[in-house]
């Protein structure tokens, strides 16, 4: 029987020393993706006025990102398989800085909107590889721990997406006003760049795959058939391309399953393989998933609200999201603790909260006079229990798809993660979003944006409810209150056989 003693010491050998500092570094990169599509909230009215911009201009701002960093997540992840995590980071991070260069000094509303596509095809290369990298610089009982800091940071991006957005276009210093919002990432990017050189170390599978063209441009296909027409379809009245686009999107799924299957018969290396889906709970964890960023709808129409029916600036507007930010910072710093305690029902009881904070934040709102701040004794609670319920929603179901997998589809799973939430953002701001706005009407007092709004969060609970049923059962199991006892002797082989 092997020595555990001897054992410990050889697998210490092995771990990386910086492997908590890498982390850091990697964490940034997944940071600034998500928060450059959230930190556009705020600044929506400034950029319109300062490019002397359309309203479908500034929607394409927001779109374009979402749906290029969607469709090519997955590609992302597989990148890093292939070439190396560290160097497809490090690709990824100075096409960002480039990208978010050109947006800062964009001088039409084209040149943003093209500048703003370039920042999203490089956040999808650099992304991706912080969640693949835990597998391979992580042992199994550190191994939680990591993904759960990295759920805390990606739902922090969004909180400090509306704050930062406010905080800059309010300052307004120098005179760039919302250029800052792009701006700011160029130094942040140099810096971690700088540490990222010497901290991390090369990563890839073990076996290294061809890049799967066939398959990159058919999910590439029906990702875009799918998220396209959602995203721009609304805006533009839903033309009959629109139509015709979601239409094709299952024929583009299908084609793409069975280019994969015949690919991985014929000795091909897939873009994704099939065989990762039979992996019990994941497609019921990869559902409840597309409900989670419902969220995002939350963050678009409570600025409008703010704004609008309140006359709160873009600053204070930014300063009104700290009540969620203190629920979701408390539960996701315990989230491991409360995940463990509840077992099997976390990922459920999550998603109940976040539901139930979002109905309680839209009773507050309708029940009291249009154009008036709610009392802060009613709605700062309410706001403090969606965040709470989100904060403990993003890293149990992190911890979730991502445990259920083999190290092996560690890029491939992190791509797929994060391309659900995107998808599940572009998809609830095109539909919640266009619920708002069909509220709305053509209207824009005071009372009919907070009508709409209300109405929204109680859209925004029915997907989170949905969520929690998908979830049912796929937290872990609750740790024993006691060891287990030591394997038996007589199970242990002969040494003299």
């Amino acid at each position: 029987m092997p020595n555990p003693a001897i054992a410990v010491p050889q697998v210490a050998a092995t771990l990386d020393p910086n492997r908590w500092a890498a982390l850091a570094v990697l964490l940034i990169g997944a940071f600034l993706a998500p928060l450059d599509f959230f930190i556009v909230n705020n600044a929506m009215p400034a950029i319109t006025a300062g490019l002397n911009a359309r309203s479908s201009d500034v929607q394409l701002v927001i779109s374009g990102y979402a749906v290029v960093y969607a469709v090519f997540l997955i590609t992302g992840g597989r990148l890093g398989d292939i070439y190396g995590r560290k160097s497809i980071f490090l690709l990824g991070l100075g096409g960002f800085a480039l990208a978010s260069a050109l947006c800062g000094l964009a001088w039409s509303p084209l040149s943003l909107i093209v500048a703003r596509l370039l920042q999203a095809l490089t956040a999808a290369a650099m992304a991706p590889q912080a969640l693949a990298s835990v597998h391979a610089l992580f042992p199994p009982h550190e191994r939680g721990r990591a993904l759960g800091i990295y759920g805390v940071t990606l739902g922090l991006s969004s909180i400090v997406g509306q704050l930062l957005g406010g905080a800059l276009v309010g300052a307004d210093i120098g005179g760039y006003g919302w250029r800052l919002v792009f701006l700011i990432n160029v130094p942040i990017v140099i810096v971690t760049i700088l540490a990222a050189i010497p901290l991390l170390r090369e990563t890839r599978g073990a076996h290294r795959p061809r890049l799967d063209i066939g398959g990159v441009v058919l999910s590439s296909l029906a990702l875009a058939s799918f998220v396209v027409p959602l995203v721009e379809g609304r805006e533009r009245g839903w033309p009959l391309w629109s139509l015709l686009m979601l239409l094709t999107t299952p024929f583009f799924v299908e084609a793409f399953r069975r280019y994969e299957i015949r690919l991985a018969k014929t000795g091909g290396d897939p873009l994704i393989a099939m065989e990762v889906f039979q992996s019990p709970g994941l497609m019921r964890g990869l559902g409840a998933i597309l409900t989670l960023y419902a969220v995002a709808t939350f963050f678009l129409s409570y600025s409008i609200y703010l704004q609008s029916a309140l006359r709160f600036t873009a600053w204070q507007a930014g300063l009104a999201i700290l009540p969620f930010s203190a629920g979701f910072l408390v539960a996701s710093t315990f989230s491991a603790a409360i995940g463990r305690w509840l077992g099997t029902s976390a990922p459920s009881l999550s998603y109940l909260m976040a539901a139930a904070g979002s109905i309680a934040t839209a009773a507050v709102v309708a029940t009291h006079p249009a154009g008036v701040v709610p009392p802060w004794p009613l709605i700062v609670p309410a706001l403090m229990l969606f965040g709470f319920g989100m904060g403990l929603a993003i890293p149990t179901m992190v911890r979730v798809i991502v445990e259920r997998v083999a190290p092996a589809h560690a890029g491939l799973v992190g791509g797929m993660f994060n391309s659900t939430l995107q998808v599940s953002a572009a998809v609830s701001i095109a539909v919640l979003g266009g619920l708002f706005y069909t509220a709305l009407g053509t209207r824009s007092d005071p009372a009919a944006v907070t009508h709409a709004f209300a109405v929204t969060l109680m859209a925004i609970a029915t997907c989170h409810i949905g969520g929690a049923l998908l979830a049912i059962g796929l937290g872990q199991h609750r740790i024993a209150s006691r060891p287990a006892p030591p394997p038996s002797p007589a199970r242990c082989p002969n040494p003299g056989r």
